[in-house]
């Protein structure tokens, strides 16, 4: 029986797909995984059963990577489950920073006692005109599960299309659409884009990414979308960008203190992913993950270690997470090779400086085995699965 430990609320519709194996509970101490949306586990005291944290969404800033990876935790997100959601919402955030809707509604809900209020609407809308997205240029710096489905949606939006990631994956350039324009630079889309839209997940590499010396380099009046994550822009540095001119509105999805109350900012209640098919489609997914790892040792979306998958070629499957080291599969083998055990199947994969090797052998192994593998230098965590083949 496995024991998943709820940090979070979290949709039935994911949770009713755990079958008989599984328990359920926020209570557990002794769980072996762990599944939560926005809970913040940096300060978590992990038992030494738990094997897995899915997060039911796409940034794992709540989690502390480097602690899971060292106990040997898988740690998997949900990329691409909640990006219809987010790129509504994206749009949501073009049209009321083009045209002058917000302001517009704002006025309109003060004059519930005019009597001449629709004489007055025809003098007054001309303050909220704007500009239609068609021909305009947009620039996306990041092209992952939410980034392209925006491209994609603002070429059929008649926009130009400008995209910057140097290191889309396969899968997404596979579904970008032909009609972006690929930038080989942050430059081009800084000096050419009329909307700037930010796609990139936070860590010390990006936090603020968008900061006074990339505002210089824009063009004159942009305006920047940041659905993504607050920390990526400096905020200091986009109210001096506010103030002189060179944005001109800014559109997010994170209250921050110190924009609360600018005219020339826009700022959603973290709406990104709310909404019920978004919630649904991240615990369908995180749970998924859960149980293909803790039943078979697959690995899909880990921001931690590689995905590995394997057919099940054996009676028993040993899957062992290791230092990205030499010589680690010869030494694994050795162990088994030495007590007679023939493998079946093998695979290994690295990611970082962590790698992920899954045995299948037809014997069933003893305690002599597997202690001879967990003594070897840089292992960090051995686990095996029992398959019946009745």
């Amino acid at each position: 029986m496995y024991k998943v430990k709820i940090l979070n609320d979290i949709s039935d519709v994911g949770l009713n797909r755990f079958t008989n194996k599984y328990q359920v509970s926020k209570d557990f101490d002794d769980e072996d995984a762990i599944l939560l949306r926005s809970a913040n586990i940096h300060e978590y005291e992990f038992n030494e059963n738990v094997k897995a944290v899915a997060r039911a969404g796409a940034g794992v800033n709540n989690i502390p990577i480097d602690k899971c990876s060292e106990k040997g935790i898988v740690v998997f997100n949900t990329p691409g489950a909640n990006a219809n959601a987010v790129k509504e919402l994206v749009f949501a955030g073009l049209l009321l920073g083009s045209r002058g809707i917000y302001e517009g509604m704002k006025w309109v809900q003060t004059q519930k006692d005019n009597e001449n209020v629709a004489k007055d609407t025809e003098k007054q809308k001309k303050l909220y005109s704007g500009n239609e997205l068609m021909h305009k240029n947009l620039g996306i710096i990041g092209l992952g599960a939410i980034g392209v489905q925006v491209a994609n949606l603002a070429i059929d939006f008649g926009m130009n299309v400008y995209g910057y990631d140097p290191f889309i994956s396969l899968s997404n350039a596979w579904n970008l659409s032909r009609n972006v324009h690929h930038s080989d630079t942050i430059d081009e889309i800084l000096k050419n884009c009329d909307f700037i839209s930010l796609h990139i997940p936070l860590n010390d590499k990006t936090k603020h990414i968008l900061n006074a010396d990339i505002i210089s380099r824009m063009k004159p009046n942009v305006k920047i979308l940041n659905f993504s994550r607050d920390g990526l822009v400096d905020t200091d540095a986009l109210i001096e960008g506010l103030e002189s001119g060179i944005i001109s509105k800014y559109i997010t999805d994170f209250p921050v203190q110190k924009l609360i109350g600018n005219d020339k900012v826009l700022i959603f209640p973290h709406l990104g992913a709310s909404t019920e098919e978004s919630e649904d489609n991240c615990a369908l997914l995180a749970v998924k993950q859960t149980m293909d790892y803790l039943e078979r040792g697959n690995i899909t979306n880990s921001v931690n270690l590689p995905d590995c998958h394997m057919d099940i070629n054996g009676n028993v499957r040993i899957c062992c997470i290791h230092k990205n080291v030499p010589k680690m599969l010869t030494q694994i083998s050795d162990s088994l090779s030495q007590s007679n055990v023939n493998i079946e199947n093998l695979i290994n994969k690295s990611k970082n400086e962590l790698a992920y090797t899954m045995v299948d052998i037809a014997n069933v192994v003893d305690d002599t085995i597997l202690n001879r593998i967990k003594q070897i230098p840089g292992m960090i965590r051995v686990t095996t699965y029992n398959f019946d083949k009745k």
